[in-house]
């Protein structure tokens, strides 16, 4: 592969990467605090029970990572509450090595991109790269 190519796309790919990530992060920190979209599942929900507090953590948390403000440590936060959420909820099913079946998928996904972006970095189109002065769309 072209090393351009690659110097000039990685940033921008990683920017989608952060963005996409970060847009379906927040959906689930809406659903627990607004009901939006609603779930069932999240009526009366207590905003200082443990899912009240992660779905505070997944819309600011999110909305950072969508801006691409205080990229890393946000990540770096976001990527243990998922950790957290995996082991607390999914792997208690007695299927800790088998994602598939104790719905564990998306949790894992969400940790090691998080964990990805909090040593990677925002990548293009960032609040954090503005404020670094870097060209943008690098």
């Amino acid at each position: 592969m072209n090393p351009a190519f690659v110097t000039t796309w990685s940033p921008r790919a990683l920017a989608a990467l952060r963005i996409v990530t970060a847009y379906l992060f927040v959906q689930h920190g809406t659903a627990k605090l607004f009901h939006v979209p609603h779930l069932a599942m999240f009526d009366g929900l207590p905003p200082l029970s443990l899912f009240g507090i992660a779905g505070m953590l997944e819309l600011a948390g999110g909305a950072l990572l969508l801006l691409g403000w205080f990229t890393r440590p946000a990540a770096f936060i976001l990527s243990g509450e998922m950790a957290v959420a995996y082991f607390l909820e999914h792997a208690r099913l007695n299927n800790v090595l088998v994602p598939l079946l104790n719905a564990g998928e998306t949790p894992i996904l969400f940790c090691f991109i998080f964990l990805l972006l909090s040593v990677a970095g925002p990548g293009a189109w960032s609040v954090d790269g503005a404020r670094a002065g870097l060209p943008r769309g690098t």
